[in-house]
């Protein structure tokens, strides 16, 4: 039985015509942020925190500026998440040992229990994301993306070059 090819969520405009990897791009990190957002819902998260958290997990207590270039994120957006995720009692602040000015973001032992919460809503995400490939597929699929990521780092990198690539 031939397998008929997915079609697109929302109508590709015809504009976007000339880069529709971008365009799909766009569709798939849309719908995986809103299926994340309901997983994360049910655990008391929104996107995004859960990464904080991770990373806090993993590497223990850290600067705010320094979860920022961790996350490549902003300041503003990552003072929202650390306030929401202090309101929660997922993580608190405490003056840096080293330096006066900067407070560190440490998990606190009620985040821990969140911990198994979050890898299990990660594991669900991923078997929603994955459901029909093969593990050579998702194998393959994980490399392209990586591929995919490498060259839009490459390019924010040195965004002359990626001008002159056309």
């Amino acid at each position: 039985m031939a397998q008929s090819k997915p079609e697109a969520t929302v109508p590709v405009p015809a504009a976007a015509g000339g880069g529709p990897v971008s365009h799909a791009i766009f569709r798939l990190a849309r719908l995986h942020r809103m299926f994340a957002g309901q997983l994360l819902r049910r655990i008391g998260l929104h996107p995004g925190q859960e990464l904080v958290m991770m990373h806090l997990w993993e590497l223990g207590p850290q600067r705010q500026a320094d979860l920022v270039r961790l996350m490549d994120s902003d300041a503003a957006t990552m003072t929202r998440t650390i306030k929401r995720l202090e309101q929660a009692g997922f993580v608190r602040r405490r003056p840096s040992p080293t330096d006066k000015r900067a407070s560190l973001i440490e998990p606190t032992a009620a985040s821990q229990a969140l911990r198994q919460e979050v890898e299990q809503t990660w594991s669900q995400l991923e078997d929603l994301v994955t459901a029909d490939l093969s593990p050579e597929e998702r194998t393959a699929a994980l490399h392209t993306l990586e591929r995919l990521e490498h060259n839009l780092a490459r390019a924010a990198a040195d965004p002359a070059d990626a001008e002159t690539e056309h």
